[in-house]
């Protein structure tokens, strides 16, 4: 593997990119069901078909379980739906607008999450079920971790680089940020991340 210039305290940040690629692209078809209810049209469900696993997956990554994440990939779907009704004539990228419309119905339930956690003391929660290990090895538990520790915006930017695999451009567009911002967002979660796991090593 290349050498990369270390990040804070002194470690690769190439290191960190690969298990983030690995952990990413890890994928696993079992276990995700589910689809908006209601009927569809045609262009509706055959990108439903085609795309759900891998946002489901995405919004997995930004809320932490498999339910939520299938609640907020159902919502996309059917806002789409409900402002689209039978075409899909009127969008230019249709995928592009499911998955910003994931990204952006994720981020509406972890503001969700802070509102109510700032008046009921946190609860213990149960072990994870086993189906999340569709996402993950035992290896890479450690970064998916260290992942939730970041900013919503960094953890953002992350799992669209290396899950959804965009290019700096597209994540400008579905977070609606400059490519610059996009750019140093990156390089400041990377940091993060390594730090992160370094102290937890």
């Amino acid at each position: 593997m290349t050498a990369v210039s270390a990040g804070e305290g002194g470690l690769p940040l190439g290191r960190w990119r690969w298990l983030l690629a690995r952990l990413f692209h890890d994928r696993n078809t079992s276990g995700l069901k589910g689809r908006p209810s209601g009927a569809t049209s045609e262009e509706i469900d055959a990108l439903y078909r085609h795309r759900r696993l891998d946002l489901v997956r995405l919004a997995v990554l930004l809320v932490d379980d498999i339910p939520t994440a299938e609640d907020v990939v159902q919502e996309a779907f059917a806002a789409l739906y409900r402002r689209h009704n039978s075409t899909l004539d009127s969008i230019a990228d249709p995928e592009a607008y499911v998955r910003r419309s994931v990204v952006n119905t994720a981020r509406d339930v972890l503001r969700r999450r802070r509102t109510v956690r700032a008046y009921i003391p946190p609860r213990i929660l149960p072990a994870p079920p086993p189906e999340d290990e569709i996402l993950l090895k035992e290896e890479h538990q450690e970064v998916l971790r260290a992942l939730r520790l970041l900013t919503v915006r960094q953890r953002e930017v992350l799992v669209l680089r290396y899950w959804s695999d965009l290019s700096e451009a597209d994540i400008a567009a579905a977070l609606d940020l400059s490519r610059g911002a996009v750019k140093s967002t990156a390089s400041r979660a990377l940091k993060a991340l390594a730090k992160r796991l370094k102290e937890t090593s």
